[in-house]
């Protein structure tokens, strides 16, 4: 059965001590928080995948499709190039995590200070070693201190990992957004120098995996250039990867060819954007580090790769497209506010029959089979709507666009071109009508999430109860064997009825007097304190606030319940705290008053809080895609 192992491509050098650690790579630990992809590429070999850190990091080939793997790394004092293949190396002491795929691109338009002319910069690749643009390209220190998801009121050993950047010009530097995940220093070497500059992360693309730094000493930047940008490649394009991988000290530059450009997906971001497949060497430590074609040009970042049994030498770069929209995502909001969704579930339109039966007379369309409740196209598409055309683009049976000259790309290549808050026109099938309605791209709203914002999870504690939202990161840390196989479903298969709502569980009981009898519960979700379907954490925080009823009763799934005397649980709290060593009942986001994310005045049926299904027949089999 075949595996593929996609692996973030960044070296890291491990604290020593500690809690015994899970390798990515050979001397090398890391911690990253989520490599899981959850959305379906039908044509790629990528399903998705979900970490198992105290167990075996691997998913395995479901239905001839192939999987992502997450590798452990590896202590120090193995073979460091065992796994040379591989693409991501940070390394710390702590508990174990997954992996990502990275993929790095860059490109900007409209940015005079930023995009300048090549043509005094072209350079042939036999002759590299003193190009102007290399000097551009810097190694990357990063100090990471991960949040503890099972201990939500603590953060885990500290461990440190090296990447790469490149300077774009204006101060501004661009790495990979794993390189740089919860960190809390960040430093970078220039090529040929001893001096390390302290670096400030100014925003984080998790979906895409980019990361935009800035370094304010003058000094670093004295007698640099900054890297021009290159348009998107042609097949069999030479491409030259540059960066700072394992097994030296010095820069590294390998070489190859532009292999294939589609959709693809993004491990680190649980995403889908369009990705340049290229068949250079890419090793742990280039995560960030630029790809530059045969005119020096930077085409992309190096940020992941494919591995299997079956296929090798498979990496991947974030074009110069996906960098652009970044940097102008930056620029419009001076923060990163991601790349927008239609929020609907398509299936293809190939059989003729199933056209005839819906009314379409040509062979186009794709099939609207659920509609996110949380995203516009709510209020204006429908279950069974055809949709076959976006912004004027016909759309083909199997899902497909055109792209460039003779090739064709899936379609939600032009949505993930627009920015959020745009304005698309769709035309759709109704009933044999067409017509054309519009519909508002906002970002998706995941019910679990993969990246929890601002990286602090967040908890409240009564009478020794540890409460805290259901989250991708979570699920890695427990081991989805202890989550249990119904909570799991909800996380792979539901979808939120409105932003803001979240799964609570109560994660562990920290025994005391007050809580005999339920030391033993763990990882069970809660659905209602008192008779009230509990929307989120805030949300259960506020009802146990408010609460003058003589007992907390809170309710969970198979009518279990548990039932504490409200001002005797409320007493031990303290002595709870204080025989824990925690802080505080509560977490920081808690302490301010709560909003309804629903509004007096929407009617919630609370019944179907969480409960909007999509099966293992709706992501697992051909045709189906979400856009």
């Amino acid at each position: 059965m075949a595996i593929a192992a996609a692996n973030c491509c960044f070296s890291a050098v491990a604290f020593t001590g500690g809690r015994t650690t899970h390798s990515l790579f050979p001397d090398f630990r890391k911690r990253n928080s989520l490599s899981s992809v959850r959305n379906l590429f039908d044509n790629q070999n990528y399903i998705q995948i979900r970490g198992k850190p105290r167990k075996s990091l691997r998913k395995f080939a479901i239905e001839n499709r192939i999987v992502i793997q997450k590798f452990q790394r590896k202590s120090r004092d193995e073979n460091p190039l065992s796994n040379a293949d591989s693409r991501s190396g940070r390394n710390k002491s702590g508990r174990s995590q997954s992996a990502a795929s990275k993929s790095v691109g860059v490109q900007k338009k409209g940015n005079q200070e930023i995009l300048v002319d090549l043509k005094d910069q072209q350079v042939e690749t036999s002759n590299l070693q003193n190009a102007s643009f290399l000097s551009a390209v810097v190694k990357v220190y990063c100090t990471h201190t991960a949040p503890d998801y099972s201990l939500p009121w603590q953060k885990q050993r500290q461990y440190t990992s090296t990447g790469s950047a490149f300077m774009i010009g204006d101060g501004k530097l661009l790495t990979n957004a794993h390189c740089v995940e919860y960190n809390t220093q960040v430093k970078v070497k220039r090529r040929g120098d001893d001096t390390k500059y302290v670096a400030k992360v100014l925003a984080r693309g998790v979906e895409c995996d980019i990361a935009l730094l800035s370094v304010e000493s003058k000094e670093f930047w004295e007698g640099t250039e900054p890297l021009h940008f290159g348009h998107l490649p042609n097949l069999q394009d030479s491409v030259t990867v540059v960066g700072y991988p394992l097994g030296g000290e010095t820069i590294s530059v390998s070489k190859g060819v532009v292999s294939r450009i589609e959709v693809t997906s993004y491990a680190h971001g649980s995403s889908e954007l369009l990705g340049i497949q290229i068949d250079a060497a890419i090793n742990p430590g280039n995560s960030g580090g630029p790809a530059f074609n045969d005119k020096g040009e930077c085409i992309g970042v190096a940020f992941q790769v494919y591995r299997s049994d079956d296929v090798e030498n498979i990496g991947y770069v974030i074009p110069s497209t996906v960098v652009s929209h970044f940097l102008e995502d930056y620029k419009r909001n001076e923060k990163y506010t991601g790349f927008p969704c239609l929020g609907v579930l398509l299936q293809k339109l190939e059989n003729p029959a199933l056209r005839a039966c819906l009314n379409v007379p040509s062979n186009e369309g794709v099939l609207v089979r659920k509609v996110e409740p949380t995203s516009h196209a709510s209020d204006v598409l429908k279950e069974g709507d055809v949709i076959v055309s976006f912004d004027n683009v016909r759309v083909g049976c199997e899902g497909t666009v055109p792209f460039r000259s003779s090739e064709r790309i899936a379609f939600r290549y032009l949505i993930s071109k627009k920015y959020t808050g745009d304005v698309a026109e769709i035309g759709i099938i109704r009933g044999g009508q067409y017509m054309k309605v519009e519909v508002t791209l906002n970002t998706r709203v995941h019910l679990v999430p993969y990246h929890i914002e601002g990286g602090e999870p967040s908890y409240l504690i009564v009478a020794g109860l540890v409460f805290t939202p259901l989250s991708e990161p979570l699920i890695e840390e427990e081991c989805e064997d202890s989550i249990g196989l119904k909570l799991l479903t909800k996380a792979r298969y539901s979808m939120p009825k409105f932003r803001g709502e979240q799964i609570v569980i109560l994660s562990q009981v920290l025994a005391n007097e007050v809580n005999i009898g339920y030391e033993d519960m763990s990882n069970e979700q809660v659905l209602k304190l008192n008779g009230t379907l509990i929307r989120n954490i805030h949300h259960l925080a506020h009802l146990v606030d408010f609460c003058k009823d003589k007992y907390l009763i809170f309710e969970f799934e198979d009518n279990f319940m548990v039932v504490l005397e409200r001002e005797s649980a409320l007493a031990s709290s303290k002595s709870v705290l204080k025989g824990y060593g925690i802080p505080s009942e509560r977490s920081d986001d808690l302490l301010t008053p709560y909003a309804d994310p629903v509004g007096q005045s929407e009617a919630v049926n609370q019944h179907e809080f969480g409960d909007t299904p999509v099966s293992n027949s709706e992501v697992g089999h051909d045709g189906i895609l979400w856009a």
